[in-house]
């Protein structure tokens, strides 16, 4: 076993699933971009949410360097990443019945605000709650996940129903169940995860088409620059006062 290899075979796998991606989901991804756009030009406010490893590409689209100022962690106490002790008390809080439902009660949602959901699985409580509170309480809702799962697995939400069923666009990362690219002789389960790199991709897919969007429609799109460029702090200061109610991670 070559771990040159392994690691050729893992950029492989994830170019052939980003090559996948690129292809299948391009109409998708249009349709979410330009939601996101309208949601921007029409003065609404956007969220991103995520469980667990799922969080990273939520982050990744946060108070980002060339990113839209106006992207915000809906963060879920607990849930978000790997930073609770025991880890796993994350994924038990996934399956919690009521906690999006609270989540949502007490945040800064409204009426004609824009959800990104983002689960792997789409199978646990939390993201299908998520997707189907948010929509009651008016909010658009796009959900990235894998359709895979849906295929292969039974949901953990009281409704058998999974995030897919209760959003207005979803993406799918077409990531295996199991989420690894890779096995080899003498390794006991497969290894090499690439849904944070798909996810990642998809999420960036989808901001840089908003971006495209509003520029065609005569508007500014709120970009930040990075702080590591001269003039950056000053660029950025300027945009959040700007646009100070629809930014939430100050």
């Amino acid at each position: 076993m070559s771990e040159n290899t392994l690691a050729s075979d893992f950029f492989d796998a994830a170019t052939a699933l980003l090559q996948q991606v690129k292809e299948t989901e391009r109409e998708s991804v249009a349709a979410a971009g330009a939601l996101l756009a309208s949601t921007v030009a029409d003065g609404g406010r956007v969220f991103a949410f995520g469980a667990g490893h799922s969080s990273l590409p939520a982050q990744d689209v946060v108070y980002r360097a060339g990113g839209l100022a106006v992207m915000n962690l809906l963060p879920v106490p607990g849930a978000v990443g790997v930073d609770v002790r025991p880890a796993t008390l994350g994924s038990a809080l996934e399956r919690v019945d009521g906690l999006a439902t609270a989540v949502l009660d007490a945040g800064p949602v409204r009426d004609g605000d824009l959800l990104f959901v983002i689960s792997l699985s789409g199978r646990n409580a939390l993201p299908v709650e998520m997707a189907m509170h948010a929509r009651s309480l008016g909010l658009k809702v796009v959900g990235v996940t894998s359709l895979a799962y849906t295929r292969q697995t039974a949901s953990r939400h009281s409704s058998g129903t999974f995030l897919k069923d209760h959003c207005d666009i979803v993406l799918d990362s077409r990531i295996p169940v199991g989420d690894a690219e890779l096995t080899a002789e003498g390794v006991p389960a497969p290894f090499a995860p690439a849904s944070t790199v798909v996810t990642s991709a998809l999420m960036q897919a989808v901001v840089a088409t908003a971006v495209g969007d509003l520029a065609s429609r005569g508007i500014d799109p709120p970009m930040l620059r990075s702080g590591n460029v001269d003039g950056g702090h000053t660029w950025n200061a300027d945009v959040m006062t700007r646009y100070a109610d629809r930014i939430f991670y100050r």
